[in-house]
């Protein structure tokens, strides 16, 4: 998400960024720059004049023009105000309420509703450590009710049965009453989808929200409908009373207009954002955060929170008694370190939060988070176990087999095992050096002419 303003602004914020001083004229040159960049970003024109016109009153006062730093200091203005029209700071769910919480989703078809529901259930149940159950009121697409309870056996939650001959209240009330029973802490009810906003829709929808009394009522929304998000949220924030919304699809949207737009336009804060399709494809939406990767500054806290969430500890620990033990890193470690890049995204999940990214041309990015990865299991799991114990066998004919076998060329087998040399002797250093001799493999690693591989 934000690649394409993230493109602008870095551009624009790089050229201020050295400036010993700042004139009135260069501060109107690029408050331009910016409001052009958010309105190409499907940002909304009332979100875009609001927040030109805060910049421009801070930025031309003594706070910028005085400043020892003036292009300093504006950039950090638009930073502030770009987290202010998001919402300042992140908003938790409130919980706090005699259990079963009820938590009510609703959102037009095809926003990632369901989807959505079983995300939560995981979060909920991972991070914070509640009992949840789930239960589908969508009477008018039995297939989602069957979703559903697929979604909530990957995520390991209660599914309280439905069918489509019910009528949503009474499924609600039966769902409140297991789930009680059950000792859960959470219910999360899924509601029905239109295909656009109607009066029948916000009607049931309305009569269920007062048959049911939730805590909490979440708008889902595709943040790939840019400011049409903002507006479709706004009129169910007039039919019901949202206490947020939730961003699905956002590892689609290079635009971010719907981010930028939607708590301006509704009040409502942002409360979590969607990427993928895989169970623990949802983050609490950190608003600071997120204006700091649009200024590509990089978001390091949620690549810190990422890795400790989604890293294999068990694993990590085994090749740490491994190496501490001076064993030989082999292939099968490789692939392990590499399945785990996979599970965070890869190296395009990764990449997205680290500082400067938006300086780096697209064709260089491109063949850094194309295919690596998957490529590199593929040659991985393309050699025998005997190979991968002992990489010292692979001669030349193995590796034109093995390259035959993952559909590469020798040329991707030996840069490959040209990686795994690094890692292993990074792995060497560690064993004798603890993490002076870590800090220096990696040092040679980035110096040294392997790259990247899959140049």
């Amino acid at each position: 998400m934000f690649e394409s303003l993230t493109q602008r602004l870095s551009g624009t914020m790089e050229r201020l960024r050295g400036r010993g001083r700042l004139s009135e004229e260069n501060i109107r040159e690029a408050t331009r720059e910016v409001r052009i960049a958010l309105l190409e970003a499907d940002v909304a024109l009332p979100v875009v004049q609001a927040l030109i016109e805060r910049i421009k009153v801070r930025a031309v006062g003594q706070e910028v023009l005085k400043s020892l730093t003036p292009g300093q200091a504006l950039i950090r203005i638009v930073r502030d105000e770009l987290t202010t029209v998001m919402g300042a700071s992140a908003s938790e769910l409130d919980l706090n309420v005699p259990a079963p919480a009820v938590i009510l989703m609703a959102g037009l078809q095809g926003a990632g509703k369901t989807t959505t529901v079983g995300k939560l259930a995981r979060h909920l149940k991972e991070r914070r450590k509640k009992k949840v159950m789930v239960v589908s009121a969508d009477v008018y697409r039995p297939a989602a009710i069957e979703q559903l309870k697929t979604l909530a056996g990957q995520a390991g939650v209660q599914f309280h049965p439905s069918d489509a001959g019910q009528k949503p209240e009474a499924i609600v009330r039966a769902a409140i009453d297991d789930a009680r029973k059950s000792y859960a802490d959470v219910l999360i009810v899924d509601t029905a989808g239109r295909l656009a906003v109607d009066a029948a829709m916000m009607a049931e929808i309305q009569a269920l929200h007062a048959a049911v009394a939730p805590v909490e009522t979440l708008f889902v929304v595709d943040a790939m409908t840019g400011q049409d998000a903002a507006n479709t949220a706004k009129a169910f924030a007039e039919a019901l009373p949202l206490t947020g919304v939730v961003l699905t699809k956002t590892d689609g949207d290079a635009r971010g207009g719907a981010a930028l737009s939607v708590r301006y336009i509704t009040g409502r804060p942002i409360k979590f954002i969607g990427t993928g399709e895989k169970i623990d494809g949802l983050d609490v939406f950190h608003p600071d955060r997120v204006a700091s990767r649009i200024l590509d500054m990089g978001d390091v806290l949620s690549l810190v929170e990422q890795v400790e969430q989604q890293v294999d500890k068990d694993k990590a620990a085994k090749l740490a008694q491994k190496v501490a033990k001076g064993k030989k890193f082999d292939l099968n470690d490789m692939r392990d370190q590499l399945g785990q890049m996979q599970d965070m995204g890869g190296i395009a999940g990764l990449m997205d939060k680290l500082p400067g990214i938006g300086q780096v041309p697209d064709h260089l990015k491109q063949q850094a988070i194309g295919k690596e990865v998957p490529r590199m299991v593929a040659i991985i799991d393309s050699m025998t176990k005997k190979e991968r114990r002992n990489p010292g066998l692979l001669n030349g004919s193995r590796r034109a087999r093995i390259a035959k076998g993952s559909g590469t060329t020798p040329a991707d087998v030996n840069k490959l095992m040209k990686q795994y040399q690094q890692m292993e002797k990074m792995m060497g250093k560690m064993a004798r050096g603890g993490m002076k001799g870590m800090m220096r493999g990696l040092q040679g690693m980035m110096g040294g002419r392997g790259g990247m591989p899959f140049r």
